[in-house]
């Protein structure tokens, strides 16, 4: 029988200083791992919410891997034995101004095992605001279902929740653990965040952790915060508040997800 997993979410307020902002989640991951964390994760941007240059965009702030974000934390993962998800982090594009926008999975050894590039790019008018990543970012082109030990963990980033077909692929290829990284709008997250990370769960039997940002970023668009950790059976393990930088903790077992897919077995083939 497999021994539960802690997962410890942290939820972040990052701004435009991007070494203090790694420094800060290193903190963060220090706390996580002293209450024996497994598996910690950051939210999407977790380096940078800062002032995008004109013309320039986000390539002063891109990077690649390893660089100056993961490389401390591939570092801590050796240290703390612990798996790591680097929520996300702008990667450079050879030869273009544009940046995709990476979430980076280490392991517990160290060792950089996946990396996803965001597929759906957020377009939105909050308030007066006009959201459109696609002026600033590259689209991903392609699904990433990582694996950890016993976990397979189907990687997406905030937006992509709104995709259910994604998911759905994830699971039919055997995820059960899925990960969503975000800097969902309050706006947007009062509405739907709740609802859309449960579903993701209970449609596809699988544990759902979604780390997101709180606080406003750069364009003063405020994050919706509540940070969560959903069971395969659709429950709230753990909730963030809306408001605050902090880690919420869950043990993850394999069971739940067996006895979920006993119950319901809609996921075997015919």
């Amino acid at each position: 029988m497999l021994e539960p997993m802690k997962a410890a979410v942290i939820q972040l307020n990052a701004d435009g200083d991007k070494k203090r902002n790694i420094e800060r989640a290193l903190g963060w991951v220090r706390r996580a791992a002293a209450e024996k964390a497994e598996f910690i994760l950051l939210p999407e941007m977790f380096n940078f919410r800062g002032r995008i240059v004109p013309r320039r965009g986000l390539i002063d702030i891109a990077e690649t891997f390893p660089g100056e974000s993961t490389a401390p934390l591939m570092a801590a993962a050796r240290q703390y034995k612990a798996v790591i998800l680097a929520g996300s982090i702008c990667e450079g594009v050879p030869g273009k101004r544009k940046v995709f926008n990476s979430s980076v999975l280490i392991d517990n050894r160290g060792n950089i095992v996946a990396k996803y590039r965001k597929t759906h790019l957020f377009s939105a008018v909050i308030g007066k605001t006009a959201i459109n990543e696609a002026r600033h970012f590259e689209r991903g082109r392609k699904a990433v279902l990582a694996r950890v030990g016993p976990w397979r963990i189907g990687m997406s980033i905030c937006y992509d929740l709104r995709y259910p077909e994604l998911y759905r692929a994830y699971a039919q290829a055997g995820a059960n653990m899925l990960c969503v990284p975000s800097a969902f709008t309050r706006k947007t997250g009062q509405a739907h965040w709740e609802v859309l990370l449960r579903a993701r769960a209970v449609e596809n039997l699988c544990y759902v952790l979604a780390p997101n940002q709180t606080g406003k970023d750069s364009k003063g668009v405020a994050s919706y915060g509540n940070s969560m950790i959903v069971s395969p059976w659709g429950e709230i393990l753990a909730r963030a508040s809306g408001s605050r930088e902090e880690i919420i903790f869950a043990d993850l077992d394999q069971g739940e997800i067996s006895r979920a897919q006993k119950t319901l077995p809609f996921q075997k083939k015919t």
